[in-house]
């Protein structure tokens, strides 16, 4: 890891007080979540269907056992053992000294808020929430793991509240996320190629002065960057958290 990239990260975020963090399936890879594009990801796996068929709207109304195997499978199933990594608990510590305002998320594991991130767009929805499709029931996430086919007492469908292919993004979360990364002085976007649209679209909004990319592989923001990392995230915040820290107890700030 590159010291002066910690250190010109670290005085960008001392000097920033409007802060958002874009972020994506690789802030949650080093809390044991597989990602999707990766070589070893979802994506670049053999099942009996394509992934993106298989998380499409019309493939969970069609073939909902077959979705709800995948789902708890490979979705669910990796949530078990999880929990918020540094890279979750320093968004959740930059929020709590009032210089985050906001996570926009991709993701769906809950992390940010188990971390204690509290405004959170989660753009993708999330797997914490499940609700029957014909009268709204709300279920916990221990619901979908119980049946082939988790049904509603009224014989619904009892579906995640997550977004599948084909399905629109809340326009509440959307408009919500826009406002914050339109009002930031700061946008840190990490763990993402930033290759899924509508969500990847929304850093377009951002009018700020600085943008700061951490993401293994290039993106197509990297032109765009004052700073790009390509060090884990975790590694990278779990460094920031330190050197804020210590600058806290001693009362300083790096030069």
């Amino acid at each position: 890891m590159q010291k002066d990239s910690i250190e010109k990260l670290y005085r960008l975020i001392a000097g920033s007080s409007r802060i958002v963090f874009f972020g994506g399936a690789g802030v949650s890879t080093e809390s044991g979540i597989p990602d999707f594009r990766s070589k070893d990801g979802l994506y670049n796996q053999e099942y009996d269907f394509p992934p993106e068929m298989i998380l499409s709207h019309t493939f969970f109304l069609n073939r909902p056992e077959d979705f709800f195997r995948f789902y708890r499978n490979k979705i669910l199933s990796p949530l078990k053992k999880a929990a918020p990594n540094p890279a979750h608990r320093f968004l959740a510590y930059l929020e709590k000294q009032g210089k985050l305002k906001a996570v926009v998320t991709q993701n769906i594991d809950g992390l940010h808020q188990a971390a204690g991130s509290q405004t959170v767009y989660e753009l993708h929805g999330s797997v914490l929430r499940n609700a029957c499709t014909r009268c709204r029931k709300k279920y916990p996430v221990e619901k979908m793991m119980e049946e082939p086919i988790p049904v509603c007492t009224c014989s619904g469908i009892v579906k995640p509240d997550v977004v599948l292919y084909e399905e629109p993004l809340d326009a509440d979360v959307t408009e919500g996320a826009v406002r914050a990364i339109a009002g930031a002085d700061l946008l840190l976007i990490g763990g993402t190629s930033l290759a899924v649209y509508p969500a990847a679209g929304l850093i377009r909004y951002y009018r700020g002065r600085d943008l700061v990319l951490l993401n293994r592989d290039p993106t197509p923001a990297d032109d765009s960057a004052t700073l790009l990392i390509r060090d884990p995230i975790g590694t990278v915040f779990g460094e920031l958290m330190a050197m804020f820290k210590k600058e806290a107890r001693n009362g300083t700030v790096l030069p």
